[in-house]
C-alpha cells in the first residue's frame, strides 16, 4: 500500500488501505472514542504502512491549540539551563506537548525577538528566563489569551507568575556558614548588579554579615561580568593584599569555575563557597561546599503553573519560590589563618 508519488499520505489514503471510513480514521488520530479495538488496529497498522502523520495545522484550526510551548532560556549550554529544559519538557510530554527551546544570552533584545517569533508561531504558552528588564511588549500576547510564565528571576512591566529560587535566603545561609566556621573577612564575587538573581543573592550576603553584627568593606564586594578575566582580577585583589579576605562567596556557577581556575595562581587559600552545584565538585580538593538550587524543582513548577493557566486558571499572578539546600563538603569548612 502506498499513497500518490511524491505526496504525503492523507486520511483519505489511510481510510481506502484499512477498507473503513474518513471518520473513523479522524476518530483514531485523534483518539476519541467510538472505535472497536479490532478496527482501531487496522487504521494503525496502516497509518504505520503509509507513515501517516497527522496535519497539526488543521488541528490548530479546528481547536486554537497547537500542543507545544516554548522555553525561552540564558544559555543552553549552562548545566543549570539544561537541568530547567529537561524539567519543563517532561511535564510538556506527560501533557502530550511539544517544546521549542531558543536562548538569548542574557541579550533583551534577543529575548524579545525570541518571545515575538515563537508567539508568531502559535506556541500555547511561553515560560522565559528573563534577560531585558522590561516585559511589557508580551502584554498584546497576554491580553490575546497566551499564558507566560516567568523562570529564575521575574518579569518587569507586567503581571506574571514566577517561579524563583530562595536566592537570598540561600546567600544568607552559605555565608553564616562561612561566619560560624571562624571567618570575618569574606569576599562576595558576583554577577551584575543589575541582574535579579545576583542583587538577591548580594542582599543575602550582607543580611548574613549584619546579623553576626561584622561590617562590611565594600572592596571586598566584586560585582559585575562572569567572564574569566574580570573573575581573575576580582580573585587575585580580594586574596592578595596585606589585609586579605579570608573566604570567598561565589555567587554563581560561572563565578565559582573562574575562581577555581585563578586560585592555585594566587598562592593564597581562602575558603570557598559557591552558589549553584558543580558537576564533579564533590572529586575536588577540597571538595566544593555549595548552595544547591533545585532547577528540576523549578522548571516542573514553571511548566505546571503554564499547564494549569492553559487549563482556566485565572487567579491572580503568583509567586513560587523554591528552597535551596547548602551541601558542606570542605572547602568552607576550614577556620581562617591565625591572625598575624
Amino acid at each position: 500500500m502506498t499513497s500518490r508519488h511524491g505526496s504525503r499520505p492523507t486520511m483519505n489514503d489511510v481510510a481506502a488501505a484499512a477498507g473503513v471510513g474518513l471518520k473513523t480514521v479522524s476518530r483514531v488520530v485523534n483518539g476519541e472514542s467510538g472505535v472497536s479495538p479490532a478496527m482501531a488496529a487496522r487504521v494503525n497498522a496502516a497509518i504505520a504502512e503509509l507513515g501517516f502523520r497527522r496535519n497539526d495545522s488543521a488541528r490548530l484550526l479546528r481547536t486554537g491549540r497547537t500542543a507545544s510551548i516554548a522555553l525561552l532560556l540564558e544559555d543552553i549550554a549552562d548545566p543549570f539551563s539544561s537541568a530547567l529544559s529537561r524539567a519543563v519538557e517532561d511535564v510538556a510530554a506527560a501533557e502530550g506537548c511539544l517544546l521549542f527551546t531558543g536562548s538569548s544570552g542574557e541579550h533583551p533584545a534577543r529575548e524579545r525577538e525570541l518571545a515575538l517569533a515563537f508567539c508568531a508561531r502559535r506556541v500555547d504558552g511561553l515560560v522565559i528566563v528573563p534577560a531585558g528588564d522590561d516585559h511589557s511588549y508580551l502584554l498584546p500576547e497576554t491580553a490575546s489569551g497566551t499564558p507566560v510564565v516567568f523562570l529564575d528571576r521575574p518579569a518587569t512591566g507586567i503581571a506574571a507568575d514566577a517561579i524563583l529560587s530562595d536566592n537570598a535566603g540561600g546567600a544568607r545561609e552559605g555565608v553564616s556558614h562561612l561566619i560560624r566556621h571562624g571567618h570575618r573577612r569574606i569576599g562576595f564575587i558576583g554577577d551584575l548588579p543589575q541582574i535579579h538573581t545576583s542583587a538577591e543573592r548580594l542582599r543575602g550576603y550582607r543580611e548574613a554579615m549584619a546579623a553576626a553584627g561584622l561590617p562590611v568593606d565594600e572592596r571586598w564586594i566584586a560585582c559585575g561580568t562572569t567572564d574569566r578575566a574580570r573573575v581573575a582580577e576580582a580573585v587575585t585583589r580580594l586574596v592578595g593584599g596585606p589585609e586579605p579576605v579570608t573566604a570567598l562567596f561565589t555567587a554563581n556557577n560561572r563565578v565559582t569555575v573562574a575562581a577555581l581556575h585563578r586560585l592555585p595562581r594566587t598562592g593564597g587559600r581562602p575558603a570557598l563557597l559557591g552558589f549553584d552545584d558543580l558537576e564533579l565538585a564533590d572529586l575536588l580538593t577540597p571538595a566544593l561546599t555549595v548552595v544547591a538550587q533545585d532547577p528540576a524543582a523549578l522548571g516542573a513548577a514553571a511548566a505546571r503553573t503554564l499547564f494549569e493557566r492553559l487549563a482556566g486558571d485565572r487567579t491572580p499572578p503568583r509567586r513560587i519560590v523554591i528552597p535551596t539546600r547548602l551541601i558542606a563538603r570542605g572547602s568552607a569548612e576550614s577556620p581562617p589563618p591565625a591572625v598575624r
